[in-house]
């Protein structure tokens, strides 16, 4: 072969080694680019993902801090409750984050009437007392019999005893609003009469028992939930008395002239199981 040749094909093989290798070095530094890239978005990815568990972290702690909170503010109206209601004829329990108050004897109505006695006046001022310190919540004041009907004398006043416990109810409400002072925003009365008894009707013991007046206030986080809470309490309140979830139901202004119609179901303000269950005995 030619000298010249010879000369000009190693040029070319040179030639075509050299574009082979830029070659090469260009798709590896496509590669590296993309490399680059992918790593770049799965370094976003990451941090976006790192944010967002800090932010669940963060959510859980303020629950967690919320709940704490209000365990504490729980016990601390169980304790102030505890220190205004202080008589022989008063228990108060908590169970299942609902604060019991049971006020024995027949302290709040005379037989057949819905006028509060002055015993009872003092006891809803005490409860109301401590309520002003919670002004966020809500309380539903429920009335409830026992099955014996309303004597002949009363009849005039009451026709039966779905009548005497939204009734009772309702006075209880009215007393809060026009004499201790509470937001009646805050209220709402409930007539059950007969039909949630917690004791048995039987014995003259059991029907003292039945007779009563039973606030339930809400806990903060449940105070804007409105008639879908309430609901849900009133089944509640159903279930934890054994009875078919049946009541009269009625706002509480301050100034309510007119009784709810027995089985008359209007949703008020809200309530939920997650609240304070406050029991005062009565008389029928």
């Amino acid at each position: 072969m030619p000298k010249q040749v010879w000369f000009f094909a190693s040029i070319f093989s040179a030639l075509v080694l050299l574009g082979v290798a830029g070659l090469n070095l260009w798709q590896q530094g496509k590669e590296t680019k993309d490399l680059r890239a992918q790593l770049e978005q799965a370094g976003t990815s990451l941090e976006s993902l790192t944010n967002q568990i800090n932010l669940a972290k963060k959510q859980i702690d303020d629950l967690r801090q919320e709940k704490e909170a209000a365990t504490l503010a729980q016990k601390s109206m169980e304790q102030e409750m505890r220190d205004a209601i202080q008589s022989k004829d008063v228990t108060i329990s908590q169970l299942q984050g609902k604060l019991t108050v049971n006020i024995l004897d027949r302290i709040m109505f005379d037989s057949g009437e819905a006028v509060l006695k002055p015993e009872g006046e003092q006891v809803l001022m005490q409860i109301a007392s401590v309520l002003a310190q919670y002004p966020n919540r809500q309380i539903h004041v429920i009335g409830h019999t026992d099955n014996v009907p309303i004597r002949a004398s009363a009849r005039n006043k009451y026709s039966s005893n779905w009548e005497l416990s939204t009734g009772r109810a309702t006075a209880a409400v009215r007393f809060l609003t026009e004499k201790a002072g509470v937001d009646p925003r805050r209220l709402g009365a409930v007539g059950y009469g007969e039909f949630h008894p917690i004791a048995d009707n039987a014995t003259a013991e059991g029907r003292a028992k039945n007779r009563r007046i039973a606030l339930v206030v809400l806990s903060e986080e449940l105070a804007g939930s409105d008639a879908a809470a309430l609901a849900r309490e009133l089944k509640q309140h159903a279930t934890d008395t054994n009875a078919p979830a049946t009541g009269a139901i009625s706002n509480a202004p301050a100034k309510a002239e007119a009784m709810p119609a027995a089985g008359h179901l209007t949703p008020t303000n809200a309530t939920d199981t997650n609240g304070v269950h406050i029991d005062v005995e009565d008389d029928k």
